[in-house]
Order: structure tokens, then C-alpha cells, then sequence
């Protein structure tokens, strides 16, 4: 997958600025995130979710699993 600094390409401006207002500056700090708490973030949507969810699985990473 092409990369925009440390983000797929495909990421829409709202998602970007959504991951920027809440700090995250790279894939591997969303491995300390919940991806449906990062859907929760104001511009992010489905789509972006899923764009993160493949580059992250990319990279041998992922979100981090919710709390059982």
C-alpha cells in the first residue's frame, strides 16, 4: 500500500485531522487505541477505519482488542 508519511494513501483530510487532534502521529500509537474508539473521533469514518485496519495488518500490527 502507497504511504502518505506514515498514512495509507486513501485517508480523507477529515480522518487525518481527526488522528492529529487526538495526538496520533504514526501506526504504531494506534495499537493503543480501540478502532471503535477511534471511529468515535470527530471526521473519522468507516472507510478510513478500514484503510488503518489494512495498513496496520500490513505491518504485522492492529488496533488494540477491546478489554475482556
Amino acid at each position: 500500500m502507497n504511504q502518505i508519511g506514515d498514512w495509507p494513501r486513501g485517508m480523507s483530510k477529515p480522518s487525518l485531522r481527526a488522528l492529529a487532534g487526538a495526538g496520533i502521529e504514526s501506526l504504531e500509537q494506534l495499537t493503543n487505541w480501540r478502532a471503535e474508539d477511534v471511529l468515535k473521533l470527530h471526521g473519522m469514518g468507516r472507510k478510513g477505519i478500514d484503510t488503518l485496519e489494512q495498513a496496520l495488518a500490513e505491518q504485522g500490527l492492529s488496533f488494540k482488542k477491546a478489554d475482556t
